[in-house]
């Protein structure tokens, strides 16, 4: 087992701790969610591909930092626990990155001798090399493949999240996606121009991460030329505008958003909506809530 002390090294330990500390001090997470984003961030960050981490602090440090802005704004827009607070639970951490960890752990699991190998059949026969490999390639077994599912969950969730909390500073009324008529601000399945281009933005991003990140690390991969970076950044670029597309046609379809007439504002619990007046139903059906909507979405835009 001492062998595989470097599948929990101690700075992914400190880094985890760190992230998830602040974000419970500053009021980003609960305490389940700094527990989760803990255990996700340690066994992510410990990958010897070191995409996988650092995708994932990206992710979080942008989100954050877009619903800080957003915060203000969708307080008067939006009724509801937790409305302008951005606090995310474990619940929400694992629907933003439940693919792609899994991803991280079968990466290692088939390219690594990790003790997490055991739970694929068959030897490893193709121990990753940064210096010999190129983990864009391929031909290199899972490695793309992987590596694709990662890019298309951060790009839906951030392309999600950039569209959901900078979209509202939009100065035109948004539109139902599935009829084109004006809602108000904060209705699922709304979109606008500014959201639609901070959610391919935020894609974008993603992919350009993950393209600098394998660029520094991988002697193999620089070798082949640029194509293969261009390629995730435009792939991230599509993760975020369809996963963006894919959340508010679901959202305007089997997501319910309720609005009060009294306070003009969108309802976001369902305590407020019992004791709310004159409450109305502008979009959606019943089925799913926001956290089935998103992880359902993040999944249908990963790449194959």
């Amino acid at each position: 087992m001492i062998a595989h002390w470097r599948d929990i090294p101690i700075f992914s330990i400190a880094i985890g701790t760190l992230v998830a500390g602040k974000g419970l001090k500053d009021g980003k997470l609960s305490i389940d969610g700094a527990l989760a984003a803990f255990f996700v961030g340690i066994l992510m960050l410990s990958t010897s591909l070191r995409v996988f981490g650092v995708t994932l602090l990206a992710f979080y440090f942008i989100g954050s930092r877009a619903t800080r802005v957003g915060k203000k704004l969708k307080v008067k827009l939006e009724e509801g626990e937790g409305v302008g607070h951005g606090q995310r639970d474990a619940v929400q951490v694992f629907c933003n990155s439940l693919p792609a960890f899994i991803a991280s752990l079968a990466w290692r699991a088939r390219l690594t001798d990790s003790f997490f190998s055991p739970l694929f059949f068959g030897p490893i026969t193709k121990i990753y090399d940064p210096n010999r490999t190129c983990s864009l390639s391929p031909d290199y077994d899972w490695s793309y493949v992987l590596i694709l599912i990662a890019l298309g969950q951060f790009g839906c969730s951030l392309g999600d999240t950039l569209a959901s909390e900078l979209g509202i500073l939009s100065k035109s009324q948004p539109i139902l996606i599935t009829t084109l008529r004006p809602v108000p601000p904060g209705t699922n399945g709304a979109v606008s121009l500014l959201g639609t281009m901070v959610s391919i933005l935020g894609g974008g991003l993603i992919g350009l991460t993950m393209a600098t990140v394998i660029f520094i690390e991988n002697s193999a991969c620089r070798a082949l030329g640029y194509t293969p970076f261009a390629k995730l950044v435009i792939l991230g670029l599509v993760s975020g505008g369809l996963g963006s597309l894919l959340d508010s046609l679901m959202g305007a379809t089997i997501q319910q958003t309720l609005y009060s007439k009294d306070t003009k504002r969108v309802l976001t619990n369902e305590v407020v909506v019992q004791t709310a007046k004159e409450v109305t139903v502008i979009a959606g059906r019943n089925w799913l809530s926001n956290n089935q909507v998103r992880t359902h979405s993040g999944q249908l835009s990963k790449e194959d």
